[in-house]
């Protein structure tokens, strides 16, 4: 990267920025509501980046935020690609009020290929400025990251499983309980063929000590550089498009209640016939009757339901 003039960089410390990412269903939004519920020291803004049509994981995040105006939105784009600009927007309106919070988390879709993002965050200078990269926290679901990272992609593609696990300074090997002591050592040498820099921590439920993956300072540029020696070099506008000729999104919206029996028979007859198709799918506040609410989030074979407070 060229050098560049810094005569008007802030005298402030930087914020520090935490990218989270993982494949879909690997439990990133389950990661963010635990620590925004665990911690109450620090005042955190979240970034989420939706792929998809509706954004739910919006509104499963902002009951757990300190202040809605805490939850910025990007739900038209993936953050490593076709909304780059808009991610330097975003955090460029940060600027003047990054005082504010202690510390940025981006939330990004799980196509993501985190190190698009990564030559973004570092290659403007402005941002560069505000907001140091402190860490790259990948979310891998011990059940079904294999299959992932084994998956064979048309040539010229990107695997964004294996570059999520790659450019990432912690792993959160989640949902162990899900997988046999030799399942899970088979995973942990698989991740370790692509990454033996990062460490590993075991989790249920996303639940992991906060300060192995908050405030640690891991990230770091030189070893990004040494893994795609091009990070930089790609040509300004240059957007890397993502395969999805096998991923789509399909999002219903239903006004009024909700007819449960209807809605399970076709959950069955889906799961039953397709469920190995199923990345993730999650909905929110499913208005059975008057005072019943149902908010169910299924990802890759796993449902939780919850009862309305």
């Amino acid at each position: 990267m060229a050098a560049q003039d810094t005569s008007d960089a802030p005298t402030a410390p930087k914020t520090p920025f935490t990218i989270v990412t993982g494949f879909l269903g690997a439990g990133k939004t389950t990661l963010i509501n635990y620590i925004l519920t665990e911690q109450r020291d620090k005042r955190i803004c979240v970034i989420e980046n939706e792929f998809g049509e509706i954004n739910i994981d919006e509104k499963l995040v902002s009951e757990n935020m300190a202040s809605k105006e805490d939850l910025i939105q990007m739900d038209n784009g993936c953050a490593c690609c076709s909304i780059r600009g808009d991610l330097v927007r975003t955090l460029g309106s940060l600027v003047e009020k990054r005082a504010q919070f202690d510390a940025i988390m981006l939330e990004t879709t799980g196509l993501a290929d985190p190190a698009p993002i990564i030559a973004t965050l570092k290659s403007n200078q402005w941002i560069d400025d505000n907001f140091l990269i402190d860490a790259v926290v990948c979310l891998a679901s011990a059940k079904h990251v294999k299959a992932h990272l084994d998956e064979e992609k048309p040539d010229g593609a990107v695997n964004e499983a294996v570059q999520q696990v790659a450019f990432s300074d912690k792993i959160l090997l989640n949902k162990v309980d899900l997988v046999s002591p030799e399942e899970k050592a088979a995973i942990r040498a698989r991740i370790a063929a692509i990454n033996n820099f990062a460490e590993v921590i075991e989790c249920e439920r996303s639940r992991v000590d906060l300060s192995k993956i908050i405030g640690i300072s891991s990230f770091d540029i030189e070893r990004c550089v040494d893994m795609d020696p091009v990070l930089f070099d790609k040509q300004d506008g240059e957007k890397k498009v993502h395969d999805l000729s096998m991923v789509a999104s399909v999002g219903i919206s239903v006004d009024g209640f909700l007819d449960v029996p209807k809605f399970n028979i076709f959950m069955a007859e889906l799961l039953q016939t397709r469920a190995a198709d199923l990345y993730s799918d999650r909905a929110e506040s499913l208005t059975i009757g008057p005072d019943f609410t149902m908010c169910c989030k299924r990802t890759t074979r796993a449902v939780q339901r919850c009862k309305n407070r």
